[in-house]
């Protein structure tokens, strides 16, 4: 049980990091044609790993 929940939370972090990384290599017009802010990123990262 524990060990699945330690497997859940490992996976959602490499989530929040994965979507993190692409968004952070977008540049502003990119990320602006998706309507996410660069200040946005890590709300966006977080809500996804979720």
């Amino acid at each position: 049980m524990i060990t699945s929940m330690i497997l859940a939370r490992l996976a959602s972090w490499r989530r929040y990091r994965q979507t993190f990384r692409e968004l952070e290599a977008l540049n502003d017009r990119e990320l602006a044609d998706l309507g996410i802010g660069r200040r946005d990123i890590r709300a966006v990262a977080r809500q996804a790993a979720q």
